[in-house]
């Protein structure tokens, strides 16, 4: 299976009308995680490095080549994407080191000025044959930059992606970032409505703050890349507290880490099942 081109899981999901599941890495050990448990589902997974990510390690290579070596060595399809770069420069890179896809983030700009860089990113990566999203619509969250309670405009959204020629657009509507509690309320009649002016897949960023039911029901409505960070680092973290908290002289990082890592993988088994079993749900791709 190995390591497998963004564009050929996405068109699989959409083909399906099922959910695909797009996890965070943040180390090396939760790629390995998230992989873990896309093996024990036998489901495809998109591994994600945020640019808070690339921040945090300093530079983009040493976790995108880990991150790749990692989806290379997977028994199950395994997709590398850089999500939220607001750097444009930051997506080239990533484009030119093997990721299947990028996230070009323009969402802070003005919409002429969000159509121009996008557009110069989407180009770039067209050429070398690599998937692109984009984000119209701030999506709430985000540590405060992104204004609660904004929805994306369909027809603004079928305009955007006009101009762009993006491959996938990450949508407002009433998913935040970072979220803790899962009580955040779709707004599944404005899924439909964006899926119907669009032709390209749909991309639910904050699905933290989203029961499995609301998730199900969005995936229903239209929509198919269903990000996730915070609910699995939660677990971890809250993994890695226990352990320590039972094992107060541990001083070796690797067993509380591994302890974090084995709490992320059955949960990402069971989200991957969970979105994908959406798509042979009755009912699927119908208007709520």
């Amino acid at each position: 299976m190995t390591l497998t081109p963004t564009h050929d899981l996405m068109a699989a999901a959409v083909a399906s009308g099922a959910g695909l599941g797009a996890f965070n890495v943040i180390h090396l050990e939760t790629a390995e995680a998230l992989v873990a448990g896309a093996e024990t589902a036998g489901l495809p997974v998109i591994l994600q490095i945020s640019e808070n990510c690339v921040k945090y390690h300093r530079g983009l290579e040493p976790i995108a080549l880990a991150t790749l070596a990692v989806a290379r060595s997977a028994s199950v399809p395994v997709a590398v994407h850089l999500d939220h770069a607001e750097d444009p420069e930051l997506a080239l890179a990533a484009v030119d080191l093997g990721f299947g896809s990028v996230m070009y983030d323009g969402a802070a700009l003005p919409f002429d000025g969000n159509v121009a860089t996008t557009s110069r990113v989407a180009a770039y990566a067209r050429e070398r044959g690599v998937y692109v999203e984009a984000e119209l619509g701030r999506i709430g969250g985000k540590d405060g930059a992104h204004a609660p309670g904004v929805r994306t405009d369909p027809g603004e959204a079928a305009s955007f992606v006009t101009a762009t020629g993006v491959d996938a657009l990450a949508v407002a509507v009433g998913s935040s970032h970072a979220m803790t509690q899962r009580s955040a309320e779709l707004d599944l009649v404005l899924i439909a409505a964006l899926k119907s002016v669009l032709e390209v897949p749909l991309v639910l960023h904050g699905s933290s703050g989203v029961s499995d039911a609301n998730l199900t029901a969005a995936i229903r409505a239209g929509m198919t890349k269903i990000n996730v960070s915070t609910h699995l680092n939660q677990l971890a973290t809250n993994a890695v507290r226990l352990y320590l908290e039972h094992n107060p002289s541990a001083v070796d990082p690797r067993k509380y880490l591994a302890a974090g890592r084995a709490a992320i993988e059955p949960e990402a088994a069971r989200l991957l099942t969970l979105f994908a079993a959406a798509g042979t749900a009755p009912g699927k791709g119908q208007t709520p």
